[in-house]
């Protein structure tokens, strides 16, 4: 091969490879937790736990595809799911429309860190013990006093609950309820 077919042939190859630099790249967002579906068994024992009813407002922080805020409004709450995973909120919706609740749930794509729990009534959680303690002050501090907090499988450190109840039906399982102090 000639020198300048060389030349031509390594631009070529630079100018392909720089156009596949350009191409954006998506990557999944960073989570706190992976997602893991809590057992139908858990969630009932979650939303009792709670006594959710229809006056309630449950937040689900790291909602993954929706299956405790449609069983919270499935018992007559609203329910709003949070989850930085586009991906789940899609489904969510999607599961939310079969079971036929859209019109008593929200699902966003948010940071449970900085999504505002002021509303909740109720807030479940199955995210890691870390993850828990990282999220007390800010519930604590956003919450209203008598508001409930429920845990599948993990507690908050020191903060001790009101109740941990094993779930018969899903042996080596938990819940903890908490409920906000007084100011």
């Amino acid at each position: 091969m000639r020198p300048r077919s060389l030349l031509t042939l390594w631009l070529v190859a630079l100018t392909l490879l720089g156009g596949c630099a350009s191409v954006p790249v998506t990557t999944a967002p960073k989570l706190d937790a992976p997602w893991i579906p809590s057992a139908p068994a858990v969630i009932a024992a979650m939303l009792e736990a709670a006594g959710v009813g229809a006056r309630d407002t449950v937040y689900d922080l790291g909602c993954g595809e929706g299956e405790i805020v449609i069983a919270a409004a499935q018992r007559g709450a609203r329910g709003v799911g949070v989850d930085l995973d586009p991906e789940r909120i899609v489904n969510a919706r999607r599961n939310a429309a079969r079971a036929g609740v859209t019109d008593r749930v929200t699902f966003v794509v948010q940071d449970l860190f900085t999504t505002d729990v002021s509303p909740a009534s109720v807030v479940t959680l199955y995210l890691g013990p870390d993850v828990n303690r990282r999220l007390r002050p800010k519930l604590l501090r956003e919450l209203r006093p008598g508001s409930r907090v429920v845990s599948h499988d993990f507690s908050m450190g020191d903060w001790e609950p009101e109740r941990t109840i094993p779930v018969p039906q899903a042996p080596g399982h938990v819940v903890y309820l908490w409920r906000v102090p007084p100011r």
